[in-house]
């Protein structure tokens, strides 16, 4: 797929490099030289298009003042058949570039042949990835950070498809473990007090006090009666956490549905453990030499890992004593594996069993402490954990309406979930307001995700693709189909209106190359914003309807172009376009 702003730069460097060696063949430049610098585009586009700094780059190698060298260029350069129309010098030697009546015909015909296609690319080069976000405690009620979490994963695993990987999106179930012993002890409590009374039962300190809890227990009471109370203490807990599960992850799977994110597995911590595989993670890893008995616990040498891998960095010896790295219990004195150990037997599945070749984590910040040392961990199992091991630490979420913090449901009166959320502002705003850059802490307004104004800035960009829908409508009933591409004449588009529009276009392409470079799929939000806002400016400034008839055929067909992109644009981040507002 072809990227116009990567290709206009590619064109500047061989324009440049074709007017150095005419220029060196007439004497006028050193001959056998290879000449350095790089093309951007500036902020401030008065005078050019884009800037090329070769002739300040190359100066000292040519003993030469670089406007001189710039000036020269330029003189033996021909524009003939490119996309520019003039360079010229501009201050200690850049070139600045204008682009032609070309390009901007061939980003609008590039646009339309591409389809929804339009705006991929071929970094990824196939490779084998993993998205692995949410992945919520599946005792309780999914929360913001999920809600945020959701749609940062989701929308990346998107970018990435369209940037060339072949990715794989994946829920983690934590089915083992304390927490679900926490779990049917907190189960099982309620279901006591719901028979003896709630002041002859002593609930857990460390329990789960949510009213969900009481819910569940209500529910399983309702189902078994008082007939599991005859069962060994194992038994109830097995059949309590069963049930919870049961309840609870058919909610989390419906819920993240309704949210529009589908995974390729829901993958579960407990087969990990039934299958041996943390025991022999362990086991590797003691082979290796990385772990030690203490105390009757078997420990992972972290410190040793994390402490090599600084080295390596250039860490001093000093610098890292002062970090006070500490190592970790893999297999503690009672014989269980600890949640760490079946995070790293979890991580050598996705990189040892299943091929992938880089796997992707969607952490909130509060993780940080555990990205080194799960890093260091698949170094210690030679998997190269430092570079195959990527993770997106995200910010938290605050929801205001009207300037309050808000942190209870006006329906259900309890800390906020996702599917309260959802109940309350639509799907498309949530995603929309949560896909922003991941060290960024957001400050989510209630108030302003259901606001019909120019203010929220999901609406903004829908109404701008049904105001595009509707225009097309209108001018299809009066005779005026939006004609195709090929067979447009776009050199009458010429205000700054509309080039700056087609400008906006061709950008596409390299945004998502940067949003997966970046893992930062906030960048698409960005770009669709000023989209709309470029095609609003458009609207108001260059009249379609009544215009003559070949600028009409170009205006609409521009029209329609931003239409498309528009769609394009939202659909990465999991965004309708409506045809209607």
């Amino acid at each position: 797929m072809a990227n116009m702003i990567q290709m206009a730069k590619e064109q500047i460097t061989k324009l440049v490099n074709d007017a150095y060696l005419a220029a060196a063949a007439k004497g006028e430049l050193p001959e056998g030289l290879t000449l350095n610098g790089s093309v951007e585009i500036p902020k401030d586009t008065a005078n050019g298009d884009y800037a090329a700094n070769f002739a300040m780059a190359s100066a000292k190698l040519m003993r030469m003042p670089p406007r001189k060298v710039a000036e020269t260029l330029i003189a033996n350069m021909q524009l003939d058949g490119s996309w520019f129309s003039s360079c010229e010098v501009a201050g200690p030697g850049f070139m600045n570039f204008r682009m032609g009546d070309k390009w901007y015909g061939d980003v609008v015909r590039l646009v339309n042949d591409e389809g929804a296609d339009y705006g991929s690319c071929d970094i990824g080069n196939g490779q084998k990835l993993m998205v692995e976000f949410v992945s919520a405690n599946p005792t309780g009620p999914m929360h913001m950070g999920n809600a945020r979490g959701g749609v940062l994963g989701d929308a990346l695993a998107s970018v990435l498809q369209r940037a060339g990987y072949n990715v794989w999106r994946e829920f983690y179930v934590n089915d083992a473990g304390n927490q679900i012993e926490k779990f049917a002890s907190s189960i099982e409590a309620r279901c006591l007090q719901l028979i003896k009374g709630e002041d002859a039962v002593e609930f857990p300190e460390d329990g789960y006090h949510g009213d969900d809890i009481r819910e569940l227990a209500r529910l399983f009471c309702e189902k078994y009666g008082e007939s599991w109370m005859d069962k060994s203490q194992a038994e109830r807990h097995e059949m309590m956490a069963k049930f919870g599960l049961e309840h609870n992850l058919p909610k989390m799977k419906s819920d993240l549905e309704r949210y529009g994110i589908k995974y390729d597995e829901w993958f579960y911590e407990s087969s990990l453990h039934e299958s041996g595989y943390v025991a022999d993670s362990v086991a590797k890893l003691a082979e290796r030499g990385y772990t030690y008995e203490k105390d009757g616990a078997l420990w992972l040498k972290t410190s040793e890992i994390l402490r090599e891998n600084l080295l390596k960095q250039g860490k001093k010896p000093e610098d890292i004593d002062k970090l006070e790295l500490k190592d970790d219990v893999l297999r503690r004195a009672n014989g269980f594996y600890t949640y760490f150990a079946a995070d790293i037997a979890y991580h050598r599945n996705k990189f040892e069993k299943r091929g992938f070749d880089k796997v992707i984590n969607v952490w909130g910040a509060d993780h940080h402490g555990h990205v080194a040392r799960l890093k260091g961990a698949m170094d210690a199992l030679g998997l190269d954990g430092e570079h195959r091991l990527d993770i997106v630490l995200m910010q938290l979420v605050k929801l205001t309406r009207g300037g309050e913090v808000v942190r209870m449901s006006k329906r259900t009166g309890k800390a906020i979930s996702l599917s309260d959320l959802l109940d309350e502002i639509p799907v498309d705003a949530a995603r929309y307001f949560f896909n922003s850059r991941p060290e960024s802490p957001v400050e989510f307004d209630l108030e302003l995700a259901l606001r019909q104004d120019s203010e929220n800035p999901v609406y903004y960009v829908q109404y701008a693709h049904a105001r595009i829908c509707t225009l097309v409508a209108a001018l299809a009933a009066e005779g005026h189909a939006v004609p195709n591409a090929d067979e447009v004449d776009f050199k009458l588009l010429s205000t700054d209106a509309e080039r700056e529009l087609i400008k906006q276009l061709a950008a596409l392409p390299e945004e998502i190359r940067l949003a997966a470079r970046d893992y930062d799929p906030s960048r698409i939000n960005k770009y669709v914003t000023e989209l709309a806002a470029r095609f609003h400016r458009f609207y108001n400034s260059c009249r379609i309807k009544g215009a003559e008839p070949k600028v009409l055929e170009a205006r609409l067909c521009l029209a329609d172009t931003v239409r498309k992109v528009i769609a394009v644009s939202l659909s990465i981040i999991g965004v309708s376009a409506p045809e209607k507002m």
